[in-house]
């Protein structure tokens, strides 16, 4: 941390001496009497000279001082609180554009579910990001970061504290329309990079939101349990299911094939902690959402970068209020004389 006072401009002190210029006798305003005895003694008019001629100093060196511009230097503060650290990796293919089954599908004829979910539901990619928004917002503690993927990672927001940037990231993931292809495993591993560089000062976790899965080959899966376990990451999945995807709560022999409950499987197996949360309806995400904020909590340091603060603008406004006052003694002055 560096308290010090420096200055951006510091060659403009160099005019400083201009401030003892109001000091020096200027003959002009010298009256000649014959015998100054005779004169009758005017403290007033000594204390105003003082007070003209220190407005006068002042004045000029604040301009200088703020020509200088002096400034508190960048900063970095530990700062403590409660929190975390959490990555959001956000599914960006084109399955995330179908829409998300309605509150009241169960009551459905199941063979309108489809239909009703084309055209009634809330698009999958929109109630993910308007929940994780709220999410954002409703945790002001927290650092976020946030990827998007589909063929490939999209770094979008490094792990910050700036609400605004991850809030205005988040909305443009709505733009345009995904890609068909997905790679989970790739995505994972450059999510994992992202807390490389970082100290460890807490609570880490990665947030995939997606509706579709992978088989991952040994390699990859090796890598990822090896990074997951060395940067101490929780991670938790919320699993966007489509009408006929993959159930969680209902694996079979034939449904271990499938490359939903193949990537759940081996997020189980793994050393660090995960939890998966199924999401069929808006209101199964909000539910996920909460949940996972409420366990995400715990107290976190972490460093704060402060930057420079700049003070020329209290020279400048000293400098006003000087003058201001060397212009109301003058216009006495003129008005005395007249």
């Amino acid at each position: 941390m560096n308290d010090g006072i420096d200055f951006a401009q510091p060659l403009a002190l160099l005019l400083l001496p201009l401030a003892l210029l109001p000091l020096l006798q200027n003959r002009r305003d010298t009256l000649q009497f014959s015998h100054l005895a005779w004169l009758p003694a005017d403290r007033t008019g000594r204390i105003l000279a003082h007070v003209w001629r220190a407005c006068a100093v002042l004045t000029i060196a604040s301009i200088v001082l703020a020509l200088a511009a002096p400034g508190r230097s960048q900063m970095q503060v530990m700062r403590t609180g409660t929190g975390a650290e959490i990555l959001v990796l956000m599914d960006r293919s084109r399955s995330m554009d179908e829409r998300m089954l309605t509150s009241d599908w169960k009551t459905l004829d199941p063979l309108v579910v489809r239909y009703q979910a084309q055209s009634r539901g809330k698009p999958k990619g929109k109630a993910a990001r308007d929940l994780l928004s709220n999410f954002v917002a409703e945790r002001p503690h927290d650092r976020f970061g946030l990827m998007f993927f589909s063929a490939n990672p999209i770094h979008v927001v490094p792990i910050t504290r700036r609400a605004e940037v991850v809030q205005a990231a988040i909305k443009a993931g709505g733009v345009g329309r995904g890609l068909t292809n997905t790679n989970v495993g790739w995505a994972l591993n450059s999510a994992i990079q992202e807390f490389d560089q970082r100290a460890y000062s807490g609570s880490r976790i990665i947030l995939l939101v997606s509706d579709g899965g992978a088989k991952l080959d040994a390699d990859v899966r090796e890598q990822l349990r090896a990074e997951l376990s060395r940067n101490r990451i929780t991670l938790n999945w919320i699993y966007l299911r489509s009408v006929n995807g993959a159930n969680f709560d209902a694996i079979t022999e034939q449904s271990e094939t499938l490359p939903e409950i193949a990537l759940h499987r081996f997020f189980q197996s793994l050393d660090t902690p995960y939890k998966a949360y199924q999401a069929m309806t808006p209101q199964d995400l909000a539910e996920a959402v909460s949940d996972i904020g409420k366990q995400q909590n715990f107290p976190i340091d972490f460093i704060e970068q402060i930057p420079r603060r700049d003070y020329s603008r209290y020279f400048l406004a000293a400098a006003t209020l000087f003058c201001t006052v060397l212009l109301v003694y003058r216009a006495l002055q003129l008005r005395r004389w007249t």
